[in-house]
């Protein structure tokens, strides 16, 4: 994939995606979701090992890796997609 920056909206849609389908797999039924979607202490029942499958997914479905040089801070759908979209 290239090192061009991806458009921030596609990058929020497949983060919603993989977030739906994780908690869909969990059991659990989706509240709705959206950029301002918190993924840990927030009001869906995710994980740290959620969030990592949701990083390994999203790597593999863009070939970017947004932490490759050191660890990020992110707590939202939207600041994790913009880290994507850099």
């Amino acid at each position: 994939m290239s090192d061009a920056p991806a458009p921030l909206s596609a990058m929020t849609d497949a983060i919603l995606a993989i977030l739906a389908r994780i908690l869909r797999d969990k059991g659990a039924n989706p509240p709705p979701l959206d950029e301002t979607t918190v993924f840990l202490g927030g009001a869906i029942p995710f994980d740290s090992l959620d969030l990592a499958t949701l990083l390994v997914e999203m790597e593999r479905a863009t070939g970017r890796d947004p932490f490759k040089e050191g660890f990020r801070m992110f707590q939202t759908v939207g600041e994790l997609a913009q880290l994507y979209a850099a």
